[in-house]
């Protein structure tokens, strides 16, 4: 599969391009989840990226300062502990119903992949503002809620005055 026509018009061409699947079945292994398709389609297309010079994505073959492995686990630390979890609207982790943090923002967001409390029931996105104690929950899956922060919606984190011209990526050095 590829990454969704209507990002890449707003985003560009991506440029990482990685095909091997090794370093996802191996941190898919390690956490006992598998994540969505279009997720791993996004970031095996960019790698580990910054949006806007705002959203970081994290490629899980990305060497040790940007790897979306290192990254979850220290968050998965880090929301784990009692006075953080208060913070979200239920437990980080890979059982159904909990949250798996995925990406973070410059602007204090931390971006979640609730797993579907069922098979057959879609991946939704929470975001969390780091500095407050509110939450939202994005009835949509990761490339719907990429492809509306790509717009410039309201999506809790918000692109427009960083990226007043069109989107943009670079790489993570």
């Amino acid at each position: 599969m590829a990454t969704p026509p209507e990002i890449q018009a707003l985003l560009g061409e991506p440029q990482f391009n990685w095909s091997d699947p090794a370093p996802w079945i191996e941190l898919e292994r390690e956490l006992g989840i598998k994540f969505p398709a279009d997720f791993r389609e996004i970031v095996d297309a960019y790698g580990s990226i910054s949006i806007n010079k705002q959203l970081y994505l994290k490629h899980p073959a990305g060497h040790l300062l940007h790897s979306l492995g290192k990254n979850i686990r220290l968050d998965l630390e880090l929301w784990r502990e009692e006075d953080m979890a208060e913070f979200l609207p239920s437990a980080v982790g890979a059982g159904p119903g909990e949250l798996m943090p995925v990406a973070t923002a410059t602007t204090g967001e931390a971006v979640f992949l609730r797993v579907p409390e069922t098979p057959s029931s879609p991946w939704r996105v929470v975001v969390q503002e780091f500095d407050s104690p509110a939450w939202t929950l994005h009835e949509m899956t990761f490339s719907e809620w990429l492809l509306a922060y790509l717009r410039g919606e309201d999506v809790t984190v918000c692109s427009r005055n960083l990226a007043p011209d069109r989107p943009f990526f670079e790489f993570l050095p």
